[in-house]
């Protein structure tokens, strides 16, 4: 039973998480109009009662002024111009009194606090950083990251200083995602950060969403700005990507060289132009062969003797 209550009491010690309310407010120019005539009124009493009254309407003249005077800068006081693209958080005695979002002149409470926040679309764009990749070679990376306060109390109350925390946030994630996948997939079948940026991206968004949700921040795009080897390695891998370059056109050539000797026999035994034996054949394909696979042009030879002789 001891251990439920203690655990029953640190359950209700923890606070709960703030979300965003809204807050009220009432039109303020209505209320600056008031207030003005209070404070026109306030200060003609004032000098009335203090230049041309005595005896007790005196005293009362001076009451009734410093109280129009009190209410005429309260209602001044709880002006609230709100721009559009921002919100103002309503803050009364500690507590969070909800979000005004209403563009324009507002009225709320002279004795609540009022915080503003942007709620613009932002950039973020990460420093270059070096990173190994699943392979374990060392890149840079880079990323920008567009972003969005949803919520302005847990802006406010659920982290310290929320643009720095999605900075952070963000670098976290950019370094999570380029060490789990390698640079290039090296023509195997698991996604890389060349050959997959769009699925990369797509994964970046969410991680960095995932990450920054609990300062009521939504992530509208994500991309890499900047993807490369580290100079150390830089044209090792150069190389490499060339030699892989170099092997894969030679294999298409064969493939094409193959494809056409083919087509050549097949047409030559279809339209009986010439009946050819085993060794007449092998002797064609490898003068074809030659042709179609030299990267330099060929010269042509006349042969006036026979392969037999």
């Amino acid at each position: 039973m001891a251990a439920q209550a203690s655990v029953r009491t640190g359950q209700e010690l923890a606070p709960r998480p703030v979300a965003e309310g809204r807050g009220w407010s009432a039109p303020g120019v209505p209320v600056l109009a008031a207030g003005v005539v209070l404070l026109v009124a306030a200060i003609v009493l004032l000098i009335r009662g203090i230049n041309h009254v005595a005896g007790a309407a005196h005293h009362v003249l001076l009451v009734v002024a410093v109280l129009l005077l009190i209410a005429a800068l309260l209602a001044l006081h709880g002006l609230t111009p709100v721009v559009a693209g921002e919100a103002r958080v309503v803050q009364l005695f500690g507590r969070y009194r909800g979000t005004i979002r209403a563009p324009g002149l507002q009225w709320v409470n002279p004795f609540a606090r009022r915080r503003k926040v942007s709620v613009r679309i932002r950039n973020h764009e990460t420093a270059m950083a070096k990173v190994n990749d699943a392979d374990g070679n060392p890149i840079e990376i880079a990323a920008v990251v567009v972003w969005q306060v949803a919520d302005t109390a847990k802006a406010l109350y659920a982290v310290d200083e929320f643009p720095k925390f999605v900075a952070i946030q963000t670098e976290t994630a950019v370094r999570h995602i380029a060490s789990s996948y390698p640079y290039t997939s090296h023509g195997g079948g698991g996604l890389s950060l060349r050959d997959n940026a769009d699925e990369i991206t797509q994964q970046l968004s969410a991680e960095i969403a995932a990450r920054v949700a609990p300062a009521g921040v939504a992530i509208l795009e994500s991309r890499l700005t900047r993807l490369a080897y580290a100079a150390e390695i830089a044209q090792a891998m150069l190389r490499q990507q060339q030699a892989s370059a170099v092997v894969g056109a030679r294999m298409t050539i064969v493939e094409g060289a193959v494809s056409m000797v083919r087509l050549a026999l097949q047409r030559l035994e279809d339209e009986d132009v010439v009946a050819l034996d085993e060794e007449r054949k092998a002797a064609m394909v490898s003068n074809l062969l030659v042709v179609l696979c030299s990267e330099q042009a060929t010269q042509q030879v006349v042969n006036t003797g026979s392969l037999y002789q």
